[in-house]
């Protein structure tokens, strides 16, 4: 049984009349360029929406579809701040939900290099959505990314070495390391299988 739009709000405590009759604010894009010891690298994004009905799913929490396109703009806004380079995204190495998001909800995706190839970046992806009323606050996402840099034919180019700072970023890196050397393994192997 599909509730009627007012009804699905008001079970999560948030009045459709608000939310329906105002146009839900649109893509803000933010990057203040300062790197610490906490964030992984100079490569960094953050994009922070409201979700609106035009982004619900027949259940009334936000369509996944929306979420992967958001992560994928935060990814490449990240890459593309960090490489100073067009970029591409290769492939969604990783796309985890966790809980869903609502109408209604603003949602913030963190995006940052966790690491660099020759022509390539994995860019890591935090979805958080938060109740503007309560100020309620859930890690809803998280998405890895690999991203090539291009040039103005679509050709891949050098991305500059990741200068690594902080416990965090290192862990990060490690990570991505452990992530690209299974990528490389499986694709091996079905190779081999179909040999």
């Amino acid at each position: 049984m599909v509730l009627p739009v007012s009804d699905r709000f008001a079970r999560r405590g948030l009045p459709a009349e608000q939310l329906i009759d105002r146009p839900a604010p649109r893509l803000e894009a933010a990057y203040d360029g300062a790197v610490s010891d906490s964030e992984p690298s100079a490569g960094g994004a953050t994009l922070v929406l409201w979700m609106g009905p035009q982004d619900a799913n027949i259940a009334g929490s936000v369509h996944g579809g929306v979420v992967m396109k958001l992560c994928d703009e935060a990814a490449g806004i990240a890459a593309v701040k960090y490489s100073r380079q067009r970029v591409v995204t290769a492939a969604v190495d990783r796309m985890t939900f966790l809980v869903p998001i609502f109408v209604g909800e603003l949602v913030t995706f963190s995006a940052s290099v966790n690491a660099v190839w020759r022509t390539s970046m994995e860019v890591g992806v935090r979805v958080d959505a938060e109740n503007p009323l309560t100020g309620e606050l859930r890690h809803t996402n998280t998405a890895f990314l690999t991203i090539v840099a291009v040039d103005e034919h679509g050709r891949p180019v050098a991305v500059p070495p990741l200068e690594i700072r902080g416990a965090e970023a290192v862990r990060r890196e490690r990570e991505a390391q452990i992530r690209r050397a299974n990528r490389l393994a499986e694709r091996e192997r079905i190779r081999e299988d179909r040999d």
